[in-house]
């Protein structure tokens, strides 16, 4: 292939290849060629021309299939266009010569036809540079039209449309012979000749006048004569044709558009009158075009008002929204007329009226709804209700009148109830997709909205009650709120009218779709209201019989509401299923013997009223089940069934009832039956084991009962069919924007579609379609579908004889029926056993082939030879299921053999396909079954099917069984792919473009085959790369078919290519054919396009915006309207598209494709998302909101940024979105947060306005988010205050967001502050609005959160700017004090609970806050006085945050306590449930306890922690401050928390209300952290940690815990396993804090014990004393009783996980091994010294025989921190773990327990233990580790030598050992090791008692000594050496004083002369080093002390040596100088010279 990518043609390679290769290699130059012809410059396309165009001419000859003939002609004319144009004419003439040729052989067809597509595409391009040729050739393809073949038809027409669009104006020569030819096509049988005439008319109407002038009239005629008989395609494409010509002709009237006088006027009356005619008459007046059809009672096909309906949407569509919005009364009031009386033909039957219903409530969904945005919505809602009270009032007049006109009145009744439900339903759905933005219309009161539909609730037709009703259930779903109310009001109407049948149905109806609302609105309503249904319910079922005229309505309007009311889920059900099973029992009669009592005496009337109170009793059983699975128990299972036995029992006799009362019971009768079985499908079949066969003998007959006369496959058998399947069968089956209306097609004439009142029980069931009404269809047809699927499931239980005996049955009567009832009877049959077959499969039975085969195969094989394709189509299904339930492989073998044979014999269409496609099934359930001689046979059948070019349909099904084949077959399908590929390329270049259907198979299979090859494709070698440019060859070609389905499966094929070879794909050409299909007008289209972006922005999301926005600047024709990409970019045009799409598929992957691009670009992008969204918030933000912002703008705009202001104010004009939705809105919103996210993750200075703003000066292109603030803030205000609730919940999620996220950030022109505080006036704007009466809760709840969020945010400081949002908590506060009662009834009590529990939460977020801060101002307040700081702040706001709280603490704490009680309750496991109080907590009812919890879960952990934190500042000490102790003559809190029961129990002691306190949040505490859910939040585990931390720092509670030891180990146990399953530093840390605070309470406990043993025994003998602490006498510590060892238990986990090598295990030796030191993170660190701070405290809590057991694990933890983080540091540090260890070291060895008796000698042989393995650590055993640190070691023996008692020590061997470390140290070089070792000895020298002090300065002092003379002599030359010189002074001054009387003089007069040789004199002392001038004066300062204390040898040292004092004296006089020299320029010095030396000594150390 790559031969072909040249200018010429390689003719040479051409030559070569076979006839496939050649087509393949032809197009494929031709695809390079185009793209190459755009890149020449013109001068060399001008030099190869006249090559190239003989050869592309030449080509004409070769019979080029459609897809070559398109791309060469489009070839040829780029070319002409480029380079000359002379010899064009030439080429004209040669196709025009090939058009005119006489040969009509087929063969020559594709050159005569390839001729057509040139001309066409030639006058395109060149247009009027063609002049006048073109009136021969339009006469030349007209006449050559006249014999032309459908497929010649087509390309002319298609031809004849591009001559029109290239030529425009100029050829209106020709427009009336163009548009007589087209007029005959737009009729033509082939549906595509008709698509491709209306395309042409479609151009042509744009130049030729007449068409919407004079000709308007037959042009509407002519369209309504092309919609007969017509396709989906043809529907399409006429009646967009149809809408623009009539939108044109109502466009042209105004002045300006067309100058030319002969235009006739055409009214928008006239328009409507026109289309009207069409919906009404038809196209009535000519003989029928297709003979086919039923003779329905109705004139108009329904094919003929499809597509009227959908000419009515293009013709608004046309004429766009804001036309609709002027006209919308005229519209409105023309479409209901429709439906009205003046038409009573278009409502005959029933039947007609529920199709033409469909179409009015179409066309009003579709303009209404998607062209009109939120505001004119609201106008066109007022209008709507105007129209209802008209029909309201006729009514009226009717109804009062006398009884002369009943009957007149009737058919007026009759006449306004379409109109009515037609309007019903668009109120209902407008209002439910304008969700809560419609509040304000309903608190209109001169709309009047609700009366209206209240009032036409009793009107006289059921069709117009039950649109009423659901009217109501969409308003409650819309609007929560109203929920509550309106049940309120139906039910009083209901109670009251109990006398008026109307009011009766009426309001049952209303009732039962507001409680089917409930489920939709997470508020719920009050738990109550149950109560009264369920009381209204029984009352009506009981005075049924009361009124004879009543009865019926009664019944069914009982029955109703039990059946509505089971749908508000088991918690409600519960309380009320005693009743409903009690009256189920009694609805039915107890025994066979009183049903036939029954039957003798009942008349037509009572058993009419006895059926419906059956049918409805089985509906509401069949709710309980569906809805109330829970409650199923054994026992209420058991209790259900004695009633059903009965039923069957009546089941089976109402056949003769029926004969005996006759037609009024047949609609009774088949109800009941459907209920019936519609129960049993859901119960489990073995609880009606014993009627199994009666039931099934009932079905038989149902479905070959012999009076069904209705074919209804469409709605039987899809269900049975394989997805996939019915894609192929008919383009109906597929899901299309007209899904609503062209379902009426499907079902055939005589068939209704569903509608409401075929059964008021849906009223109440969610429908499967989301948000529109339900359809359930008329009973006959659904008693069917039931039937048939409880056929499968009776079938399937029943014994094996039974079974045979009935399918020999049905397969009998089929056999007996003749004619169309025959097909009817097969059809029920084959769906039956389908379904039968499918529960097999299902559940996994198995069927033993013998009994089976026979019936089987008889009734499968006699289906797939059926003409209904359907029926086929389930067949074949069937046919693989019985395969596979069959399970044996030879009569699998069996059953393709049948096939085969079949298909090897037939001829006939129908059994091909059949067969064709059970090969296809078979693979599909039994993958590979085939050895592959099995699957050679079969692929080898199916490619001669797929060849036989003579009927499409064999091709079709012939392909779509190989895509299966290929599917399923897997990696056995590697053989066949090269073969099978050229068969799909070469069927795809030469298959006409009118067989769409066989292209769709083509892609199917083209799909599976890049499947099945996977990443192969990626391969290099010639193999593959052959077979990877096939595929991008076959999906070039599917590209270019015009089929809008064939363009989907190329999308997903280049899908799957770009999956699997990335590489291979050319993004920038797919992702234009993506934009360009963007807003296709075909659903699947628009899916596949979506599901294609949202893969490829996953991996590369930056480049496909790219090259949407190069594609969108390049492409020359404007993009479709709607995606307006060049503007907004993809991300934009996508953010339009989910505003405008309702199919809930394509939004979900609207917004998944948005979520990837937002995640991968938001940070890069950062200015256009925020300003996508932005345009969408603010687009249609309310006017107030408007107003706000604008006044915000232009404050910006005064800070320098005008242009901004300018360009807001002039988007407005052209604003991209147009009123957005509030779905839109909302997820703007979220996307909003979504970039706060990005950011968070991405660059630091996206929250740093210093460094943004700096690093927006360096480069102009960067951009940060903090940058953004004032926009982020303008949005989440504008979302917040809108009408949409939901989207002021995510408005206050956003301001939630910025305040976490922008809290700290300062402001860098004000210094101390922060940049949100100059947002606050909007923050509590933003936040007021939520705390209104008539807010939801869970808006309030949500407020409340963002009100703590921004006071503890800390970012205002002035108490009384924080009063704002404080007084909202405070507002709050008191409105849910009042408790569960006060809170408002329109929610469900869980609602308030969540309200009061949300406040709470809030409170106890500040107060954590409040206390935090004053904690951490009052620590540095240690070293200024509060006053000060005071007056320094304005206010002390720490202080004053906890002042506001305060004044509200005794409720709150009162509220909190009563809080977690309730949450105590909540949480105890359910076999305590018996014990929980019967009314419910203080803030949730019994009933709603399971919706509570919840709640309380979200809101419990800070709760607890501020409640700890009030008792411990309280200090358990006063429970409220008024009490002081006044004997407690009232209960501590009014909660239930501290009263037993009631008011008569036992007052409380304090010690027992501080007890109960206690345990409750410690019991709180354990019961979470003990067993804590995977998806226990950070937040909780933290607060609760901190919870603990509060309680433990007061000591009351200390010593409770410290008293009871098993309390302590539980804690320890639980805090060991927090530490061991949640791996964040934070939580662990803090779960050691609280251990460190646990073993205090112990030392506390232990020392008091100790305390008051000795106070006690007085002077009694020590001996005698009791030990105290663990181990008592032994030393044992028991595991599990010991908190010593759950102590060492859990830090040694936490010293493992940190330092593996600690353990001895895993190092593998108990020795010592040597290993490099570590430096850990600082979390790290951190735990680690933690750990070691509670290791140090342990042996306090033994006795002396206990702290012997646990030393050595303490010495070895802590000693081996030292040795494995001794790492060294710069500068002589410690690492903080050293640090750590040392100072427990220090802690441990400085215990009492070392000295005290008993123990004090074990211990001095552990502590000499542990010093000689610190010193061991230094002796290599190896010489690996040099790496300790030697500063570390020394300073750990020196807390030894300084620690310990000295016999530890002073045992010669060890301090040998300790003096040569110290030794070996002072000869390392590193001046900062000597450094150190000085200043440790300094320490040891100082030590009081000689003992240990003598020996070191023995050993050492003369080292010490030599090396400082060794400095002295070579002078120090840095500050490192200087220092060092320092340091080894300040020990030989130790030394002095330490020494000896008589030893001191020599020392002095040693250390004198070191220190006069430093001294400088005035004159060097000028030009001296720093380091020299520092030495002297540190020289002169030590001289000054030295002198006056050892003055004597002083004086003798200087006489006897006068160079010395020489030196002296000049030094002291220099230092003078020098200090006269200082004052003058210092002003602050106050006393001169001592003072100065001093501060340099300080400066020093």
């Amino acid at each position: 292939m790559e031969l072909a990518h040249s200018l010429l043609l390689n003719e040479e390679a051409y030559n070569q290849l076979g006839e496939v290769q050649k087509a393949e290699f032809i197009f494929e130059w031709l695809r390079y060629l185009e793209k190459l012809l755009l890149a020449t410059s013109r001068n060399d396309v001008r030099e190869t021309q006249k090559t190239l165009v003989e050869q592309l001419l030449s080509l004409l000859n070769s019979s080029p299939g459609p897809p070559t003939r398109k791309l060469l002609a489009k070839n040829l004319a780029i070319l002409y266009s480029i380079g000359d144009t002379f010899s064009v004419y030439e080429a004209i003439d040669k196709c025009n010569d090939l058009i005119r040729s006489k040969d009509d052989s087929p063969s020559y067809l594709p050159t005569k036809l390839a001729a057509v597509v040139c001309l066409g595409s030639l006058y395109k391009k060149l247009g009027r540079i063609l002049g006048n040729t073109f009136t021969d050739t339009v006469g030349n393809i007209l006449k050559a039209m006249k014999s032309a073949e459908s497929q010649g038809r087509y390309e002319i027409m298609l031809s004849l449309q591009n001559i029109l669009s290239g030529l425009g104006a100029a050829a209106a020569p020709c427009h009336r012979d163009v548009y007589k030819a087209a007029r005959s096509c737009l009729t033509d049988r082939s549906m595509a000749v008709r698509c491709a005439a209306a395309k042409c008319l479609l151009e042509l109407q744009n130049e030729a006048i007449f068409m919407w002038s004079t000709d308007l009239d037959s042009v509407a005629t002519l369209c309504f004569k092309s919609f007969e008989g017509s396709n989906y395609d043809v529907r399409i494409s006429v009646s967009k044709l149809l809408g623009t010509i009539l939108a044109k002709a109502i466009i042209s009237q105004h002045p300006g558009t067309a100058s030319r006088q002969s235009i006739r006027r055409v009214s928008l009356e006239e328009v409507l009158e026109l289309l009207g005619t069409g919906f009404l008459r038809g196209s009535s007046g000519f003989l029928r075009a297709s003979g086919d059809m039923l003779k329905g009672t109705s004139s108009v096909s329904r094919d003929v008002r499809v597509g009227v309906t959908q000419a009515y949407v293009v013709f608004v569509s046309t004429l766009g929204g804001a036309w609709l919005e002027k006209n919308f009364a005229a519209f409105f009031s023309h479409i209901l007329s429709l439906v009205s009386q003046s038409h009573p033909k278009a409502t005959q039957t029933q039947i007609d009226a529920v199709c033409c219903r469909r179409c009015v409530s179409f066309i009003l969904r579709t303009t209404i709804g998607g062209l009109l945005g939120e505001k004119a919505q609201l106008a066109a809602v007022k209008d709507i209700c105007q129209a209802i009270w008209k029909l309201k009032k006729v009514m009226d007049a009717v109804m009062s009148d006398g009884n002369l006109e009943t009957r007149l009145g009737s058919t007026d009744v009759a006449a306004s109830q379409h109109m009515l439900v037609c309007a019903l339903q668009e109120l209902g759905n407008l209002i439910h997709n304008l969700g809560t933005t419609a509040a304000p219309l309903l608190q209109d009161s001169s709309t009047g909205l609700l009366d209206s539909i209240l009032s036409v609730i009793l009107h006289p037709s059921i069709s117009v009650r039950l649109a009423a009703a659901w009217c109501l259930h969409c308003i409650a779903v819309a609007l929560p709120s109203y929920l509550t109310p309106l049940l309120d009001r139906c039910l009083e109407r209901l109670t009251g009218h109990k006398s008026s049948p109307e009011a009766v149905t009426g309001f049952s109806f209303a009732v039962a779709a507001l409680l089917g609302a409930v489920k939709h609105c997470p508020l719920g309503i009050p738990h109550g209201k149950g109560k009264i249904i369920m009381t209204l319910a029984e009352d009506l079922l009981c005075s049924a019989a009361q009124n004879s005229r009543l009865s019926a309505q009664r019944t069914q309007a009982g029955w109703l509401l039990i059946s509505a009311l089971m749908t508000l889920g088991p918690a409600v059900v519960s309380h009320h299923l005693a009743r409903v099973l009690l009256l189920w029992k009694c609805v039915f009669p107890a025994s066979p013997k009183d049903l036939e009592t029954e039957k003798s005496r009942g008349d037509s009337f009572t058993w009419q009223v006895t059926l419906e109170g059956r049918a409805g009793a089985l509906c509401a059983i069949k709710s309980f089940v569906s809805h109330c699975g829970d409650l199923l128990t054994e026992e209420v299972i058991q209790r259900l069934l004695p009633p059903l036995p009965c039923a069957v029992d009546l089941l089976t006799q109402l056949s003769s009832i029926l004969k005996i009362y006759g037609s009024p019971l047949k609609t009774p009768s088949v109800v009941y039956r459907q209920r019936l079985y519609e129960l049993l499908i859901l119960l489990p079949p073995e609880t009606y084991e014993g009627n199994l066969c009666a039931i099934l003998k009932e079905l038989a007959a149902d479905l070959t009962a012999p009076d069904i006369q209705v074919a209804a496959s469409t709605f039987l058998l899809p269900p049975l069919c394989h997805q996939d399947d019915l894609l192929m069968l008919s383009p109906l089956l597929q899901e299309t924007d007209h899904r609503f209306i062209e379902e009426q097609l499907l079902l055939g004439n005589g068939v209704a579609c569903g509608s409401l009142e075929y059964d008021p029980y849906s009223i109440y069931e969610k429908d499967v379609e989301g948000d529109s009404v339900p359809k359930p269809l008329p009973p006959a047809l659904s008693v069917i579908s039931s039937a048939s699927r409880l056929f499968g499931v009776v079938c399937a239980h029943v014994g094996e004889t039974q079974r045979l005996l009935i399918l020999e049955q049905l397969l009998d009567r089929i056999k007996h029926t003749k004619g169309a009832r025959q097909q009817v009877v097969q059809l029920h049959v084959v769906s039956s056993v389908s379904s039968f077959l499918k529960y097999v499969a299902g559940s996994k039975g198995c069927l033993s082939p013998e009994e089976m085969k026979r019936f089987a195969l008889t009734l499968v094989t006699g289906a797939l030879e059926c003409p209904n394709p359907l029926l086929r189509c389930a067949a074949a299904e069937s046919w693989a299921r019985l395969a596979q339930v069959v399970d044996d492989g030879a009569f699998t073998a069996g059953l393709a053999q049948v096939s085969f044979d079949k298909l090897k014999s037939a001829r006939d269409v129908v059994t091909r396909t059949g067969h064709s496609l059970a090969l296809g099934s078979l693979h599909r359930y039994l993958g590979g079954i085939s050895s592959s001689q099995h699957l050679n046979s079969c692929i080898g059948i199916l490619y001669t099917l797929a060849q036989d070019s003579t009927s499409p349909d064999v091709q079709t099904w012939a392909l779509h069984s190989l895509s299966l084949i290929i599917d399923f077959a897997g990696p056995l399908y590697y053989v066949h792919v090269e073969p099978t590929l050229s068969l799909i390329i070469m069927l795809l270049l030469n298959v006409p473009p009118t067989h769409a259907e066989v292209h769709q198979s083509l892609g199917r299979c083209l799909n599976a085959l890049i499947t099945t090859l996977g990443p192969e494709l990626q391969g290099n070698s010639t193999s593959i790369s052959t077979l990877r440019t096939s595929c991008l060859l076959g999906c070039a070609v599917m590209q270019d078919n015009p089929d809008c389905l064939v363009q989907a499966q190329a999308i997903s094929c280049l899908q799957q290519l770009h999956m699997f070879a990335p590489r291979h794909v050319n993004l920038s050409s797919l992702v234009s054919c993506l934009c360009v299909n963007l807003c296709s007008p075909y659903l699947l289209l628009r899916r596949a396009v979506l599901a294609c972006l949202r893969q490829l922005v996953q991996r590369e999301a930056a480049e496909v915006s790219e090259h949407a926005v190069m594609f969108a600047k390049d492409s020359r024709e404007e993009l479709t309207p709607d995606a307006n990409i060049r503007e907004v970019g993809l991300e934009g045009a996508l953010l339009i598209l989910l505003d405008k799409e309702t199919d809930e598929r394509l939004c979900h992957d609207i917004k998944e494709t948005l979520n990837y691009m937002l995640t991968s670009t938001a940070v890069e992008k950062l200015s256009l998302w925020l300003k996508l969204c932005k345009d969408v918030l603010a687009a249609s933000a309310d006017f107030t909101a408007v107003t706000c912002v604008d006044t915000m703008q232009e404050e910006e705009g005064d800070k320098g940024d005008d242009a901004s202001v300018l360009t807001t104010r002039h988007d407005e004009k052209s604003h991209p979105f147009t009123n957005p939705r509030w779905a839109t809105r909302v997820f703007a919103a979220e996307c909003v947060c979504r970039i706060i996210n990005q950011c968070e993750n991405a660059n630091s200075a996206h929250f740093d306005i210093a460094l943004a703003q700096e690093m927006k000066k360096r480069d102009s292109r960067n951009d940060f988010l903090v940058l953004h603030l004032a926009d982020l803030i303008r949005m989440a205000f504008m979302a917040a205050t809108d009408h949409s609730d939901q989207l002021r919940l995510s408005g206050l999620e956003m301001l939630l967001v910025v305040i976490r996220r922008f809290a700290t950030v300062p402001e860098p022109e004000f210094p101390g502050h922060v940049i949100l505080e100059q947002y606050q006036a909007n923050v509590g704007a933003a936040l007021r609005p939520a705390f209104t009466s008539e807010t939801p809760p869970d808006v309030t709840a949500k407020a409340c959160q963002v009100c703590s969020a921004w006071i503890a945010s800390g970012v205002v400081s002035d108490l009384n700017d924080l009063r704002r949002v404080h007084q909202l908590l405070v507002s709050s506060l008191t409105k849910i004090q009042a408790g569960k009662e006060a809170l408002s009834h329109l929610y469900n009590e869980s609602a308030s609970t969540m309200e009061i529990l949300a406040v709470l939460k809030a409170w106890a977020e500040v107060y954590i806050i409040a206390v935090q801060r004053h904690k951490n101002h009052r620590q540095p307040l240690k070293t200024t006085t509060c006053l000060e700081d005071s007056i320094r702040n304005g206010s002390c706001s720490s202080d004053g945050l906890l002042d506001l709280v305060y004044a509200d603490l005794g409720t709150l704490s009162r509220l909190w306590l009563a809080a977690l009680q309730d949450f105590a309750l909540l949480t105890l496991p359910s076999e305590f449930a018996s014990q929980l109080p019967a009314e419910g907590g203080a803030f949730y009812t019994a009933e709603t306890s399971e919706n509570a919890k919840l709640h309380y879960y979200n809101s419990w952990a800070l709760i607890l922690h501020a409640t700890a934190l009030w008792l411990t500042s309280t200090g358990f000490v006063v429970a409220d401050p008024d009490e002081g102790a006044s004997n407690l003559s009232r209960p501590v809190t009014p909660t239930s928390m501290c009263q037993g029961s009631s008011s008569g129990a036992t007052i409380k002691s304090p010690e027992d209300v501080y007890t109960d306190r206690f345990h409750l949040i410690l019991g709180i505490s354990v019961e979470f952290l003990c067993s804590l859910r995977s998806d226990a939040t950070m937040e909780s585990i933290t607060a609760c940690l901190h919870a603990l931390q509060a309680l433990l720092d007061v000591p009351w509670p200390r010593s409770k815990i410290g008293s009871d030891q098993d309390l302590g180990i539980e804690l320890l146990n639980v805090l060991h396993r927090v530490i061991l399953t949640r791996e964040s530093p934070s939580i662990q840390l803090a779960s050691l804090e609280v251990v460190r605070q646990i073993i205090c309470a112990a030392q506390e406990h232990v020392k008091e014990k100790r305390r008051s043993a000795e106070v006690d025994d007085g002077a009694a003998e020590k001996e005698t004393l009791p030990e105290f602490g663990e181990g008592k006498d032994t030393g044992g510590l028991v595991p599990g009783k010991s908190l010593v060892f759950a102590t060492l238990e859990l830090c040694v986990c936490i010293l493992v996980r940190q330092l593996p090598e600690l353990n001895p295990k895993l190092t593998g030796s108990p020795g010592v091994k040597a290993r490099k030191p570590q430096m850990l993170s600082e979390d790290g660190s951190r735990l680690v010294s933690a750990a070691l701070v509670i290791l140090s405290e342990l042996p306090a809590v033994c006795s002396p025989e206990g702290s012997i057991s646990i030393l050595p694990t303490i010495l070895y933890l802590t000693i081996g921190v030292l040795r494995e983080t001794a790492v060294k540091l710069p500068g002589g540090q410690l690492s903080s773990t050293v640090a750590a260890s040392l100072q427990a070291l220090k802690g441990i060895l400085s215990s009492p327990m070392a000295r005290a008796e008993k123990s004090h000698t074990a211990w001095t042989d552990l502590l000499r233990s542990a010093l000689t393995t610190i010193l061991d650590c230094w002796d290599p055993v190896d010489e690996t580790h040099q790496e300790l640190d030697e500063v570390s070691l020394l300073t750990a023996i020196t807390v030894f030598i300084l620690s310990t008692s000295p016999e530890v020590t002073t045992i010669p061997c060890l301090q040998k050992r300790c003096i040569d470390k110290f030794k070996a140290t002072l000869e390392i070089k590193d001046p900062v090791v000597q450094i150190k070792t000085y200043q440790l000895l300094h320490s040891i020298f100082q030590y009081p008692n000689p003992a240990v002090s003598y020996p070191y300065i023995y050993s050492l002092a003369s080292c010490i000594m030599e090396k400082l003379q060794e400095i002295d002599k070579r002078k120090p030359e840095n500050t490192a050496e200087l220092q060092i010189f320092q340091e080894g002074i300040k020990v030989l001054e130790t030394l002095v004083t330490v020494a000896e009387e008589h030893h001191r003089s020599p020392l002095v007069a040693c250390l004198l002369p070191i220190l006069i040789s430093f001294l400088l004199d005035e004159n060097a002392l000028g030009s001296a080093t720093s380091i020299m001038r520092n030495l002297h004066d540190f020289a002169l300062q030590n001289l000054m002390q030295i002198g006056p204390q050892y003055s004597s040898v002083f004086k003798s040292l200087v006489a006897s040596s006068p160079a010395l004092k020489a030196r002296l004296e000049a030094a002291i006089k220099g230092n003078q100088e020098s200090v006269k020299v200082k004052i003058p320029t210092s002003k602050y010095t106050k006393s001169p010279g001592k003072n100065s030396s001093i501060q340099l000594k300080t400066s020093f150390l």
